[in-house]
């Protein structure tokens, strides 16, 4: 049974009077071979120094973001998330991953910024999460920061590349938002500008990683249009919201794509005991 079957098996028998709000509770992801121990840092390595960027603690309260989230369950997912994630993309030697959902409203953005988190939380682990949604882009209110530019300004070619990576003071991660939504999403994902700024991204830090929140799977073409520049996505899903004929439809559209595998949101499964 595959990874979206499976899940569709479960949409089928979902409960609607799942919490709002509530987040990641269980992930289902393939197995893979036990990877390697990564690199060690070189001893001369300095962290390239960002832009600093203020974030609001009351926008990432209200929006759950696991930083101002003292949920143990909530914050126990994403590291089992975090891990299977790391394991999956040390064994193929996997740098980027786009996460993605089937329409608006499954909490892929909200699981692109707390798996961030958890990622960055791995001493080993650099990561640069970017806001690729250019017609609805939502990191940046999702962690309310403060900044002058953002990915669209590079794109389009007004401002540099150092201009948009933000560091909001969260060890090993750095913030590319984005503010201005444009219509021809698609095109921009595509130009050479594009090819630049995931290059210019994987050779600044050892173990990088870049997390792409990418649009819904089933509302635009970008992530189509992007896909051959990820190396793996996830598909974020939310129990009583997300359709068994809507997933049906993302089955046969990611068949064309890498997909690492599915997070399902919103779950009503918890595991609150405070020890295993």
């Amino acid at each position: 049974m595959s990874l979206i079957e499976e899940v569709m098996r479960r949409s089928a028998h979902e409960r609607t009077a799942a919490m709002p709000g509530s987040v990641l509770s269980s992930a289902a992801l393939r197995g893979g071979r036990q990877p390697a121990a990564p690199p060690p840092l070189p001893e001369n390595f300095v962290p390239v120094q960002y832009r600093s960027a203020p974030v609001d603690p009351q926008a990432m309260e209200r929006h759950r973001v696991l930083l101002r989230v003292p949920d143990v369950g909530i914050s126990r997912a994403y590291k089992i998330l975090r891990t299977r994630v790391l394991h999956r993309l040390s064994a193929n030697g996997w740098f980027t991953l786009g996460i993605t959902g089937t329409t608006a409203g499954e909490g892929k953005s909200l699981t692109s910024v707390n798996l961030a988190l958890a990622l960055a939380q791995d001493v080993n682990t650099h990561v640069f999460l970017v806001d690729l949604d250019l017609q609805r882009p939502q990191l940046g209110a999702y962690l309310g920061m403060s900044y002058e530019h953002g990915l669209t300004d590079y794109l389009t070619g007004q401002v540099a590349l150092d201009q948009i990576i933000y560091d909001i003071g969260v060890k090993r991660l750095a913030v590319v938002p984005n503010a201005s939504s444009v219509e021809n999403s698609s095109e921009l994902l595509c130009a050479p500008r594009m090819g630049e700024f995931i290059t210019a991204l994987e050779a600044q830090i050892p173990r990088r990683i870049v997390v792409f929140d990418m649009p819904p799977l089933m509302v635009t073409d970008d992530v189509l249009a992007f896909a051959p520049r990820v190396d793996t996505f996830l598909l974020v899903v939310s129990q009583g919201q997300t359709a068994r004929r809507t997933l049906a439809n993302a089955k046969e559209v990611l068949a064309e794509m890498n997909l690492m595998g599915v997070v399902l949101n919103r779950s009503t499964e918890r595991n609150d005991s405070p020890y295993y």
